[in-house]
C-alpha cells in the first residue's frame, strides 16, 4: 500500500469512530441525547407561553375590574 492509501484507511477509520460515537452503539448517542435535550426545551417553552398568557389574562381582568371600580 501506498502511502496515500494508508492515509484514506486512517481517515476511514477515523470517521467510522465518529459515527459510532455521533449514533450510538447499543447506547445513546450523541444525536439521541441532543434530540431528547431539545424536546424538553420545547416541552419548557410552551409551559412558559402558557404561565405568560394566563398572566396577562389576569392582569388584563385586573385592569377592568379597577376601571370599572373607578367610575
Amino acid at each position: 500500500m501506498d502511502e496515500f492509501e494508508v492515509t484514506v484507511l486512517s481517515d476511514l477509520a477515523a470517521l467510522k469512530s465518529q459515527m459510532a460515537a455521533l449514533l450510538g452503539m447499543g447506547q445513546p448517542g450523541r444525536l439521541t441525547i441532543l434530540e431528547e435535550r431539545l424536546e424538553r426545551h420545547e416541552i419548557y417553552v410552551q409551559r412558559m407561553k402558557g404561565m405568560a398568557g394566563a398572566v396577562f389574562a389576569v392582569m388584563t381582568l385586573a385592569q377592568i375590574v379597577i376601571d370599572t371600580v373607578r367610575r
